[in-house]
């Protein structure tokens, strides 16, 4: 069993940042992928930013340029740094676990709220 617990979500006006928190604790098997999902009102959940435990990344193209997914191993900890802000971005973000390979190896956080507005 995998828990995560995320935090950092929060209202924020367009054009400023934000870090998302998500720390993991449990069964964590060394090859894995973490991630951040975001779904917005009537729209369906989407993959923002992944990251592997290689450390390789993965970003949508609504966001490249202006998040960036990162991670501290020692912590089992993933990070979501966003900047320049916009509108669109309001939704709730979701943190993932996935284990490579295994379907049902697959978790998901409560989600943060995420409020972008003037």
């Amino acid at each position: 069993q995998v828990q995560l617990v995320e935090s950092g979500g929060g209202l924020v006006q367009p054009g400023g940042s934000l870090r998302l928190s998500c720390a993991a604790s449990g069964s964590i098997f060394s090859i894995h992928v973490m991630g951040w999902y975001r779904q917005a009102p009537g729209k369906q959940r989407e993959m923002v930013a992944t990251i592997t435990s290689g450390g390789n990344t993965n970003y949508a193209d609504s966001v490249k340029g202006r998040f960036t997914i990162s991670r501290d191993n020692a912590k089992n900890t993933v990070y979501l740094h966003m900047n320049n802000l916009k509108p669109e971005d309001t939704a709730v973000y979701y943190c993932n676990y996935r284990r490579y390979a295994v379907v049902s190896d697959n978790y998901w956080g409560q989600g943060t709220q995420v409020t972008v507005s003037s």
